[in-house]
C-alpha cells in the first residue's frame, strides 16, 4: 500500500480513472453489439446509424488510450465490411 500523500492521491485518482474506463468500454461494447444485431437481422438502415455511432465511440476510446488506436482502427474496419456485405 501507498504511505506518501501522493502515492495515496494516486491510488484514487488511478481508482477513479479504472471506473470510468471500464463504464465506457461497456457502452462500447454495447453499441457494437447493436451494430452486429442489425446486420444479423439484415437491416442496413439501422446498422448504418448504430455503425456511426459506433466509430465516434471507437475513434474517442482510442484517443483517450482506453483502447489501442489500431484496434479501434480494425473494428472500425470490421464492421463496415460486415455492414458492405448486405448490399443496398
Amino acid at each position: 500500500m501507498a504511505h506518501t500523500r501522493s502515492a495515496l492521491k494516486r491510488v484514487r485518482q488511478s481508482q477513479k480513472k479504472q471506473q470510468q474506463n471500464r463504464s465506457q468500454k461497456g457502452v462500447l461494447k454495447s453499441q457494437i453489439k447493436k451494430v452486429l444485431a442489425a446486420v444479423e437481422a439484415k437491416d442496413r438502415a439501422t446498422a448504418e446509424k448504430e455503425f456511426s455511432a459506433a466509430t465516434k465511440l471507437l475513434d474517442r476510446a482510442g484517443c483517450k488510450h482506453m483502447v489501442h488506436s489500431n484496434v479501434a482502427a480494425r473494428k472500425k474496419s470490421a464492421l463496415a465490411r460486415k455492414i458492405n456485405t448486405l448490399g443496398s
